[in-house]
């Protein structure tokens, strides 16, 4: 055989692998869409019950008590889980699937999918400011290892269908396949490679178009109609990016000193540490209950411009303790839903403020908050292509497209020239420290 024919031959190789990869993705994107799917149909008769509950609760004797008790004991089952069945459900999840993916820790045991599921359940709907899309990824991304072991593939292919489920499982939790398919190449492998882009883009619409059946095809969020930023207008653009940056900032370090604080106490098991969280949340519920769990609700109020000038500090503040708290709890959830609450509340207080400041421009703030969910997602992710089209991929608007570019580009500017780390860099590293001192105690 000529060398030409051997190289023709490792083409065909090569080609057919990338179609066996390719058909295997669609199959992982279609049970992560139903899965992902049933967790979000979940979440939502989850929110319902505690809202119901809550209602009751006012009227009844030791309502105050009941609601507090029902959340405890959520929060504690959650992490009683998590660590009797699988640590390394706790958290996102994300953090650990980018360990796996650049082989610094190996795939956590199947039984994490019912772990995250059951847990994630019960700590979001317990109220605690969670995001939804951090057990969607993990699941599905050991769904996607699950089927690459199961057809018996090696493991460079099951690292590529880990990471397309992972990026089935973003677009599952957002109804936003686009975003979910960049965030595999921008986040967690941080590189174009060839087989992964094919494997992340299958899985995602297969993941789409099973969930949509579910779920429905509408936007996460209505936005009204918003003119095209003016040209006096965009310079404003680029200091709420600034802001957004510096904001991030001070996210990412509240997040890991509130992390950092909760584990020192360590002489408290785990449950207690959660229980004592999710009672905390729900005497919050009791009083305000719009206030607690993931916050799709709030980030919906924001961007059709409710909330006052007054008032919208005091809630982005509330709502910036409560997400710091409630990851701090150690049960599974996510970071990207609050975020982008927090940012829509940013956005919005900024277009406010400069819409008194500056009267005669037109100033539309809700467009400010629909710029600040990417800007200020951008500032403490640094991913920001797909902060850029998950917004408009959840908003359904792309008239702010250029105002977030330029807002984006600040918010990635700003954190990197004051040499804060990505926060998904810092809590894996997190994760790796943990499991350091895991497997020494194991050897004592």
């Amino acid at each position: 055989m000529t060398a030409g024919q051997n190289l023709a031959s490792d083409r065909d190789g090569d080609h057919g692998n990338i179609l066996v990869l390719a058909v295997l993705a669609l199959i992982v994107g279609a049970v992560s869409g139903f899965v992902g799917a049933l967790f979000l149909l979940l979440l939502e008769r989850a929110d319902r019950f505690r809202d119901a509950l809550i209602v009751w609760a006012h009227s009844a004797f030791a309502g105050f008590l009941v609601v507090s008790i029902a959340c405890t004991v959520g929060a504690a089952v959650a992490a009683w889980l998590v660590r009797r069945y699988s640590p390394h459900a706790s958290g996102s999840g994300i953090p650990h699937v980018e360990a796996v993916l650049n082989e610094e820790l190996p795939q956590a045991p199947f039984r994490i999918i019912p772990v995250k599921f059951v847990a994630g359940v019960l700590a979001i709907g317990s109220g605690l400011a969670l995001g939804r899309e951090g057990p969607s990824v993990q699941m599905a991304a050991t769904i996607g290892h699950l089927v690459g072991k199961e057809f018996r593939r090696s493991w460079p292919d099951c690292r590529v269908l880990l990471a397309a489920g992972a990026g089935a499982g973003l677009a599952t939790a957002f109804n936003a396949p686009i975003a979910g398919a960049i965030f595999v190449l921008e986040e967690l492998v941080r590189r174009f490679e060839l087989r992964v882009a094919i494997a992340a883009l299958g899985a995602s619409a297969t993941a789409i178009s099973v969930s949509r059946e579910f779920l429905g095809d509408a936007a996460d969020f209505h936005v009204g109609t918003l003119a095209y930023a003016g040209a006096a207008t965009k310079p404003l653009y680029f200091v709420l990016g600034a802001v957004a940056g510096l904001t991030a900032i001070a996210y990412n370090r509240l997040l890991l000193g509130t992390i950092a604080t909760i584990n020192r106490l360590d002489r408290w098991p785990v449950e207690v540490r959660a229980g004592t969280i999710g009672g905390a949340v729900g005497m919050l519920a009791w009083f305000v209950p719009d206030l607690v769990g993931g916050g799709d609700p709030i980030a919906q109020r924001t961007l059709i411009g409710a909330g006052t000038l007054g008032l919208l500090p005091l809630v982005f503040l509330l709502r910036l303790g409560l997400g710091a708290i409630s990851y701090a709890a150690g049960t599974p959830g996510g970071l990207f839903a609050p975020m982008l609450v927090l940012g829509a509340q940013l956005g919005l207080f900024f277009g406010q403020l400069c819409q008194l400041v500056f009267p005669d421009l037109n100033i539309q703030p809700e467009g400010f908050a629909v710029v600040g969910m990417a800007a200020f997602f951008t500032g403490v992710v640094r991913a920001p292509l797909t902060g850029i089209v998950l917004v408009v991929e959840m908003t359904a608007n792309v008239t702010m497209l250029l105002p977030m570019l330029g807002a984006c580009f600040m918010a990635m500017l700003v954190p990197t020239l004051m040499h804060d780390p990505p926060i998904y860099d810092s809590l894996r590293e997190l994760t790796l420290e943990r499991e350091r001192t895991r497997l020494k105690q194991a050897e004592t």
